[in-house]
């Protein structure tokens, strides 16, 4: 059996994004950022955690892992955007539970100020510009 420290390395996510609204109190939200769920790999297996108004769906997909379904889920006409799984020491702040503080959740994101989607959104494209731009180890200037 795997350790936890193993899985956290192995596993890789990514956050997909939905204009669906089926609640329509959802409508005020920014068109195409409406809801949010984890789509993630973990080296056997595809899961999604889709985190519902009346439940959270959990699927594990049959399919070949060489299956590529963070694209498969793009062509339908979602956003999605990798994520990196951060393990916190410390518990998350108290929040209202939604499907973006789900997301959260699984991610170990614990910024408050994350509410919508589109900040979630915003937020993870923030942070994956820092790391491809942040170089690694010694500084550039330095000799």
């Amino acid at each position: 059996m795997s350790s936890h420290a193993e899985l956290q390395t192995t596993t890789k996510a990514w956050v997909m994004f939905s204009g669906h609204a089926d609640l329509a109190w959802l409508k005020i939200l920014k068109p195409g950022f409406r809801h949010c769920a984890v789509l993630l790999n973990d080296g056997h297996n595809w899961i999604t955690i889709d985190p519902l108004s009346n439940y959270t769906d959990i699927t594990v997909h049959r399919v070949p892992l060489e299956f590529d379904l963070p694209l498969w889920m793009k062509d339908r006409g979602h956003k999605v955007v990798p994520a990196p799984i951060k393990r916190m020491p410390h518990p998350a702040p108290f929040a209202v539970y939604s499907c973006v503080e789900a997301v959260k959740r699984v991610l170990g994101i614990h910024q408050r100020l994350i509410l919508t989607p589109w900040q979630l959104y915003r937020y993870l494209n923030r942070i994956q510009t820092i790391q491809t731009f942040t170089p690694k180890g010694d500084l550039a200037w330095e000799v």
